[in-house]
């Protein structure tokens, strides 16, 4: 069965699975990025059968992510180097190794990003260069863009139906807790008030009596 093609949809995510939707391509792309450019050192680093090699490094090439150059004549043979594009795939990259890292390393990390100089692992977060504030699911939201096309807004608009819903649910919820509080600490209160107000006539009852005691 033919694989549907994702290249006409606008969803940028999915434009970018046509590309690299396959795991042997993005392993390929990770490799490129440590430096290697050879068919035999991707074959050795991911121990992938020849003829599967070749399918994704062309599909790569024609995808505009590797530049395929000639580096020998006699035998003839070829590099695979990275391009602008490919390049900017490194941000991928960081980011799957950081979330495997959180969630599927549970022995602890065998690859790890860190700072050159210092030896740190680096916390990675996203940040908005605009503002520098770091992304999150609280503040930032995904709207539809100036070229987006009718069925693209409209699955916007419904997702964003669907997130005011649960935000007003939030809320809801939220402000059942609140009402409920001030509840609970009003009895203890009360409860409080109470046990002072029956000590408070006994005081002031003993006070004359003490007084009496004292003249006679």
């Amino acid at each position: 069965m033919e694989r549907k093609s994702f290249g006409n949809m606008q969803c940028p995510v999915a434009r970018t699975l046509e590309r690299v939707g396959e795991w042997w391509s993005i392993l390929i792309l990770r490799d490129a990025l440590q430096g290697l450019t050879r068919f035999d050192q991707f074959q050795k680093s991911l121990d992938i059968a020849p003829n599967m090699l070749t399918r994704r490094l062309t599909t790569l090439v024609d995808a505009g992510m590797l530049e395929r150059r000639q580096y020998s004549d006699r035998p003839p043979r070829f590099e695979y180097v990275l391009t602008d594009l490919g390049r900017d795939f490194r941000t991928i990259i960081v980011a799957l190794n950081s979330w495997g890292n959180k969630h599927f390393a549970p022995e602890g990390p065998s690859v790890m990003l860190v700072d050159r100089d210092s030896g740190k692992q680096i916390d990675l977060g996203l940040v908005d260069r605009n503002t520098g504030k770091e992304i999150n699911g609280r503040e930032h939201i995904i709207v539809a863009g100036p070229q987006a096309d009718e069925l693209t807004r409209e699955r916007l608009d419904s997702l964003a139906r669907l997130r005011e819903a649960a935000n007003e649910a939030r809320l809801l919820e939220q402000a059942d807790e609140l009402e409920a509080k001030p509840r609970k600490t009003r009895k203890v209160s009360e409860i409080k008030a109470g046990k002072a107000g029956q000590d408070k006539p006994a005081k002031v009852k003993a006070k004359p009596a003490a007084k009496a005691a004292r003249r006679a």
